[in-house]
């Protein structure tokens, strides 16, 4: 469904996890790959529950008129709840389908199966040895005051008949956060795979023995995931945050996920009890938290084409990541980056040049002074412990960290005070503006001057999704861009409010002061361009694309002649090819096994294009409400590496999909040389670094 010329956000954000579980349905993915899938599909579903959710159900709320009079679409929510229910069908019959598969690789899935007599003994010991210690039974009738059922955990609702009492029923926790979601059993060459809570419930009787087990179903509750920050100071943004999260798990719930057969009163019970009066309330399947998926104990190995051991599930062929030609060099990184820009392209090619790039500032003798912006941080991040080394090695680090990066705040806090505890001078942005940018600047210091090192990424500074992000981090010596990230890094720091510091952007652009702007006049320059009869052309490569100023621009440049090319991974609110609208617009999506991540710009400009990379999708919060950076790239090869990157994406005929103007996703018509542009752009980088470059 659509206002205007938009397609609803949010319907948009569901077409693309439907390419999600389409590709769990594909026979040409390995079935390792295939279960991952599934698993992508319900961790978005959850987070859309948790974060979409609650918007849609307060714009049901709101008045008709205004709804009409500020073109909001209110029907999305009973739209999306369709569209999530004949998704979930779709996915019951994917994993249906996938199960016989795993059993031809000797791998028993028991999925709605009764747990086989011969598997029970070894089941039996697990319970009372490992399980029995989590179990926390409460009675529905009887609900204790600190009871509350927490965000995506599972539970179970036992119903119970006691002699000469009657029925009850009784909340037994499942603990998957604790133990393990899934228990293999080995018997005879076959792996039996069982859910923790099934395990639960057949021994249940063991639990309730004075009463007998009428039945036991599975629920979960998913909450509002905001967080509610106050525009000010008063209180440390760590600690703040903090108590935010901590009372996550207990917020608003927008959904009550439960296993059919639940007995009325038992159902209408909980619902009460739990104040899920305003939820969806939603009968779903056995099993929830199938994001859990991801971990199912199956021996992967081999591929489709090369096989594997009989007992391994075949999965992708691996891609060893590249080592960029210049960065595999015995010489300083900083001497490679003062001579040539440089381009990484992860995980094509090898993210240890990032990590070089941080763990060489930290010892060089020559820099003075390191800074960086982190927004989602790994677990153990090999940059954040360089940038410790290097406050203790005596530079002056100075870091923007995001504590309001969602579900990393807990993680970010935790490197904040680490680093702030070596020295590190720590910044946090203000309540109302994420800082979302991905850059570093070295500064380092000999006899003659002050030498400058930059690092520009299109994706966080994080090694850990660099293995399955696609990302391009520029590392260049440029002096005048680079002077004006320092000047960014000095307005960030002052904690300034506004967007209008006197900071003279001629390459930079930068969200909340030339991004939208800059744009805007780049798209312009295009419709000058169709104007005069001359070839005038856009691609854009986002993540998510919903700001209406800049779609209505590309509309224009449309209706003026202009070829507009775009790659959009998920939200895409531009509706494409509509006569006299968007005729000249069309829209991919690539769903893969690599993430796609980067955001690419390309303008013709009449024959002298221009490229920009950058962090900065094209959504409200993106232009209005965060710190983004997009930058040039200058360097001829490398303007040409991006475009030859970007063309094999845009003749991807096998796992890209057209988003027609009714936002369906539609298989690429196949062509002589049908392409795979993730496979074909690791070939390209691999034969770039042996100089046998070939592209057609």
């Amino acid at each position: 469904m659509q206002i205007s010329n938009f397609f609803s956000r949010d319907i948009s954000w569901l077409s693309f996890n439907q390419r999600v579980l389409a590709e769990a349905g594909r026979d040409t993915v390995p079935l390792a790959e295939r279960v991952k899938f599934l698993s992508i599909y319900s961790s978005n579903l959850d987070e859309f529950y948790r974060v979409r959710m609650p918007a849609l159900m307060a714009l049901q709320k709101i008045n008709k008129s205004k709804a009409d009079q500020e073109m909001i679409y209110t029907g999305a929510l009973e739209e999306a709840k369709g569209i999530i229910h004949r998704q979930q069908e779709l996915f019951g019959k994917t994993i249906g389908s996938i199960i016989p598969l795993l059993e031809q690789h000797h791998i028993r899935l028991l999925y709605n199966q009764p747990i086989p007599q011969e598997i029970l003994p070894g089941l039996t010991e697990y319970f009372f040895t490992q399980v029995l210690a989590f179990i926390q039974p409460v009675y529905l009738a009887d609900i204790r005051p600190d009871f509350f059922p927490g965000n995506n955990k599972l539970y179970i609702v036992a119903a119970l008949q006691y002699p000469g009492k009657g029925a009850d029923y009784a909340i037994i926790n499942i603990p998957s956060d604790t133990l393990p979601r899934f228990k293999a059993c080995t018997l005879n060459g076959t792996t039996y795979i069982v859910f923790l809570e099934d395990i639960i419930k057949h021994h249940l009787p063991y639990v309730f023995r004075q009463a007998t087990l009428a039945g036991a179903w599975n629920f979960k509750i998913t909450r509002d995931a905001e967080l509610n920050l106050e525009d000010d100071f008063e209180e440390d943004m760590a600690e703040k945050i903090e108590k935010q999260i901590m009372k996550r798990d207990y917020g608003f719930a927008t959904r009550f996920l439960y296993q059919p057969g639940i007995p009325a009163p038992c159902l209408e019970s909980m619902i009460t009890h739990f104040g899920l009066t305003n939820a969806s309330i939603v009968a779903g399947g056995t099993y929830h938290n199938l994001k859990d998926l991801a971990a199912l104990p199956i021996n992967k190995g081999g591929s489709p084409s090369k096989g594997g051991s009989p007992a391994s599930v075949p999965e992708y062929e691996p891609w060893p990541a590249i080592m960029h030609i210049e960065a595999d060099k015995t010489r300083s990184l900083f001497e490679a980056i003062a001579a040539k820009d440089l381009i990484i392209h992860a995980p094509y090619q090898s993210y240890n040049t990032v990590l070089r790039f941080f763990n060489e500032a930290a010892i060089d003798p020559a820099v003075s002074e390191i800074y960086a912006t982190l927004y989602r941080v790994a677990d153990d991040s090999k940059i954040v412990h360089a940038l410790i080394s290097a406050a203790r090695n005596g530079k002056q680090v100075t870091v923007l960290v995001e504590l309001k990066a969602r579900f990393d705040e807990a993680n970010n806090i935790r490197w904040a005070r680490q680093m702030k505890a070596a020295g590190v001078k720590i910044i946090y942005s203000e309540p109302a503006l994420k800082v979302h940018a991905k850059i570093a600047l070295v500064k380092r210091k000999d006899k003659i001057g002050t030498y400058y090192a930059g690092l520009l990424a299109t994706g966080n500074l994080n090694e850990s999704t660099a293995r399955f992000y696609t990302d391009h981090i520029l590392l260049t010596s440029d002096y005048a861009m680079l002077s004006e990230m320092e000047q960014l890094f000095v307005w960030l720091s002052q904690r300034k409010k506004t967007g209008n510091a006197n900071i003279k952007f001629r390459h930079l652009l930068a969200a909340r002061f030339n991004l939208q702007r800059a744009f805007m006049d780049m798209i312009d320059r295009e419709i000058a361009w169709a104007r005069q009869g001359k070839p005038a052309k856009i691609i854009i490569k986002l993540n998510n694309l919903e700001e209406k100023k800049l779609i209505s621009k590309l509309y224009e440049a449309s209706q003026a002649g202009v070829i507009i090319q775009l790659l959009v991974r998920g939200i895409c609110c531009l509706m494409p090819g509509v006569p006299g609208i968007s005729e000249n617009i069309t829209v991919r999506r690539i769903v893969d096994r690599y993430l796609e991540h980067g955001r690419v710009f390309i303008f013709l400009n009449g024959g002298q294009e221009e490229i920009y990379l950058g962090s900065a999708d094209w959504m409200d919060r993106n232009i209005y409400r965060r710190i983004e950076v997009c930058f040039p790239v200058y360097d001829k090869e490398l303007l040409q590496e991006i475009k030859d990157i970007i063309s094999l994406q845009l003749r991807d005929t096998v796992q890209a999909v057209q988003l027609d103007s009714r936002l369906q996703n539609q298989p690429v018509a196949a062509a002589e040389e049908n392409i795979r542009s993730q496979e074909a752009i690791y070939q390209y980088l691999k034969n770039k670094a042996t100089n046998q470059v070939t592209i057609s």
